[in-house]
């Protein structure tokens, strides 16, 4: 299950039929209800403002290429008030099992 938003690239045919195809349900946020989940929605805010409005992407395996960019960069080096100014990254231990923030 994904949770989203209502915003247009959430309630598209397209993302529907893949969702559908690969066994995962979109789940919606009430319209007009951002704060059903303000942390996706921060984070939808961010990956469009940072990534998809900053991009242009000729191709889908272009888009992939930008997006996996941004997503390494979100989660190994920028910092993320959150969880005391560390990345992700940085609260997997060796086991690759994640702990809790400190």
């Amino acid at each position: 299950m994904i949770r989203v938003d209502q915003g247009s690239e959430f309630i598209s045919r397209d993302l529907d039929l893949c969702a559908y195809a690969n066994g995962v349900t979109l789940d919606f946020s009430r319209p007009g209800k951002p704060t059903d989940n303000a942390f996706i929605e921060a984070f939808n805010g961010r990956l469009r403002a940072e990534c998809l409005s900053a991009n242009l992407s000729m191709s889908l395996s272009d888009a992939r290429e930008k997006l996996e960019c941004w997503r390494g960069d979100y989660n190994t080096v920028r910092p993320h008030s959150a969880i005391g100014n560390k990345p992700p990254a940085a609260l997997i231990n060796h086991a690759g099992v994640t702990s809790p923030p400190s």
